[in-house]
């Protein structure tokens, strides 16, 4: 065991048991780490993209052969079912497949008519790229930043969150064993309080952060001050809307899904359903009786369809806003108190009757808790919507698809799914408005976040 004053520790949260000690990375080790990178990043800077895709495909590689290992380190430190870390592996495989294979596409110079008889737009890497990521999607919240970083030939310093700091280390070998240069990719196990210091390091060109809001107003407050790029994918209280004319047997079935997957530990989880009254009987029927025969348990089990809320202070936060809104007027459909025996476990929750004062509806819920609400028509839904400090995601059942995409266009979120699960796609962008954040990842417009778009003009 480390023997270190103040160890990271990685706390397994299905039993409550220390699973591993870390020594923290020394400032002067990130010091040393940082000169490294830089050094290197000429030679990144210089990599075709022939090479970089042999990298990264050999990265998709490592991740499928080893995903046994990864997939049962997530569900060890953040307590994700083993099925549910099982996917997360095999879709961090197919983003890096995807960016090594559209990368060099992405990037081609394009042409740009001026006074010039020849101008156009050259993309260079940036450079040292720090990336401060959560504990929720360990692997994928990593490597839907890394793939399109590396690709653009910037280098990256990954600071997780401390509670899967196997995990961190996991992804700095994945990508060394995929064949990238060793101080392509960097991992620094470091508190909280040591981010400031390297953001305004002057090797660190730019910053990204998934994270809560507050964390992310911190953050981009520390980058702006020493003028630092960042893009800040935050929290996210997604409305769920389902109309008059939804096929509720489907909405609720993939309703309990978007909201119970990962423990309902998702900023896109689908968290306030805001429900047509016309039809809003039978759908809670629908989603509390669904909800209810979800398997709660062990998460390295196969048949586990809910694991433990990754820590205990989170299970503590989350009991404390289900109770202050039942006190004012929540109605209990399903759980609705956390689990007896070891582990931070919660019960799957459906609260119906909610109003937006609540904390269930105003404040952005991190569990198995779903708010229920109901409203008068569709006009009132995206009224309802919108009214929140986040800007997300969004969900929206009809059978009219016309209506659909008129109705979502008035919806203020980086992203609204019709008649589906909100979902992150290396093929579509990914991020928020308001309090969810800015800036945008995956696809083309992902990749472009961290380069120098250079105009390059000639007589």
């Amino acid at each position: 065991m480390v023997t270190a004053a103040r160890p990271i520790q990685s706390i397994n949260p299905a039993t409550g048991t220390v699973i591993e000690e870390f020594a923290p990375t020394a400032p002067a080790q990130v010091d040393a780490i940082l000169a490294a990178m830089a050094e290197a990043q000429p030679s990144r800077r210089a990599a075709s993209f022939a090479q970089r895709r042999a990298w990264m495909r050999g990265v998709a590689g490592q991740l499928r052969r080893h995903a046994d290992r990864f997939a049962a380190t997530i569900t060890a430190e953040m307590g994700k079912p083993v099925t549910e870390a099982r996917a997360e592996i095999e879709k961090c495989a197919v983003t890096c497949e995807y960016y090594g294979d559209h990368a060099e596409r992405f990037l081609a110079d394009e042409p740009a008519p001026s006074d010039s008889p020849r101008s156009f737009v050259a993309f260079e890497p940036l450079g040292i790229v720090l990336a401060v990521m959560p504990w929720n999607y360990p692997f994928w919240q990593v490597v839907r930043f890394a793939a399109p970083a590396l690709m653009a030939g910037n280098g990256a310093l990954l600071k997780h969150a401390s509670c899967v700091s196997r995990c961190a280390l996991q992804l700095e070998e994945v990508f060394a064993a995929g064949g990238f240069p060793q101080d392509t990719f960097r991992t620094v196990l470091v508190p909280g309080g040591d981010v400031a210091r390297i953001i305004a390091d002057p090797r660190v060109r730019a910053v990204t952060l998934t994270g809560s809001d507050d964390t992310g107003s911190q953050v981009a407050a520390v980058a702006g001050r020493h003028l630092k790029k960042t893009v800040l994918e935050l929290g996210g209280s997604d409305p769920f809307i389902v109309l008059a004319d939804a096929d509720l047997e489907a909405a609720a079935r993939v309703g309990v899904r978007a909201r119970f997957q990962n423990a309902g530990q998702s900023c896109i989880a689908a968290k306030r359903f805001l429900v047509v009254e016309a039809v809003a009987d039978e759908f809670e029927a629908r989603f509390a009786a669904a909800a209810r025969e979800l398997i709660v348990g062990d998460p390295t089990d196969p048949e586990t369809q809910v694991g433990p809320l990754a820590r205990a202070d989170l299970l503590d936060d989350l009991h404390q806003q289900v109770t202050a809104s039942v006190a004012q007027g929540a109605r209990v459909l399903a759980g609705g108190h956390p689990l007896e025996g070891p582990g931070s476990f919660y019960a799957p929750t459906v609260l119906a009757g909610v109003t937006p004062a609540m904390p269930v509806f105003r404040e952005e819920t991190f569990g198995p808790v779903a708010a229920l609400t109901r409203v008068p028509d569709a006009a009132a839904a995206v009224a309802l919507a919108n009214d929140s400090a986040f800007g997300l995601g969004g969900n929206l059942w009809t059978a009219d698809l016309e209506q659909g995409v008129a109705l979502a266009r008035q919806m203020d979120t980086g992203g609204v799914f019709i008649n589906g699960m909100t979902h992150s796609d290396a093929r579509i962008p990914f991020g928020g408005v308001k309090r969810s954040g800015y800036g945008r990842e995956l696809s083309h417009f992902g990749i472009r976040e961290f380069v120098n778009i250079q105009t390059i003009w000639l007589p």
